[in-house]
């Protein structure tokens, strides 16, 4: 057998095997997320120094709860004959802060703590813009995927965007189930709690973007 003959024979024996290796995908995220579509239009940059993320969380009863914010790190919007077609974002979870914009308090420590986000090993969520459709009265509907804590889900939401003079500018309301995200701490849904101890499993996020070319 001549050397071109046994190379050939050689990758067709390990073939099978280095596929083999890849492993199946995970039935946690396969069957929630969203086919990113290849988008057209031109880029626009997250100017991370405008734009903020504000969430909110409380208990499950009465009116107890805490606001903050949270900052992206990097992101682009696709623009496409002035109207938002796509995008991506990184959020840094090590900047969360509490409504007073503090760091370094025993909300904000727990906040980043595995009851919560488990900062140390998931540092940055993404959020993915995979489609936007009008609603009328200058809204549209997003449609995307979000990442936390390693966990990806479609979401849907609203939002109103502005395309003007190179900068866009968007504004959107995001509601997510945060056990979903396997964020379970105080749940109703996976502790024997009184009502008033059970934490709402709801969290708000009202995302503020700016971008330009």
């Amino acid at each position: 057998m001549n050397k071109k003959r046994s190379l050939t024979y050689l990758v067709f024996i390990i073939s099978p095997w280095i596929l083999s290796c890849r492993g199946p995908v995970k039935e946690e995220n396969k069957n929630n997320v969203l086919a990113s579509p290849v988008l057209l239009g031109q880029k626009y940059s997250i100017d991370t120094s405008e734009s903020v993320v504000e969430w909110k969380g409380g208990m499950l009863m009465g009116t107890n709860s805490h606001t903050g914010y949270i900052y992206i790190s990097k992101g682009a919007l696709m623009i496409q004959n002035g109207q938002l077609k796509g995008g991506t974002a990184e959020i840094d979870m090590n900047t969360i802060e509490d409504e007073s914009h503090g760091r370094n308090n025993g909300l904000v420590n727990h906040l980043k703590d595995p009851d919560f986000f488990d900062v140390k090993r998931f540092p940055v969520s993404t959020i993915e813009i995979t489609g936007a459709e009008p609603v009328g009265g200058g809204d549209i509907k997003l449609t995307g995927n979000l990442t936390i804590k390693g966990i990806t889900h479609a979401v849907t939401f609203p939002a109103r965007v502005e395309v003007k003079d190179s900068i866009v500018k968007a504004n959107s309301k995001l509601v997510i189930d945060r056990t979903r995200w396997n964020v379970l701490y105080k749940s109703g849904k996976f502790y024997d709690l009184l009502a008033d101890q059970a934490m709402a499993d709801s969290i708000e996020f009202h995302i503020k973007l700016v971008a330009k070319k």
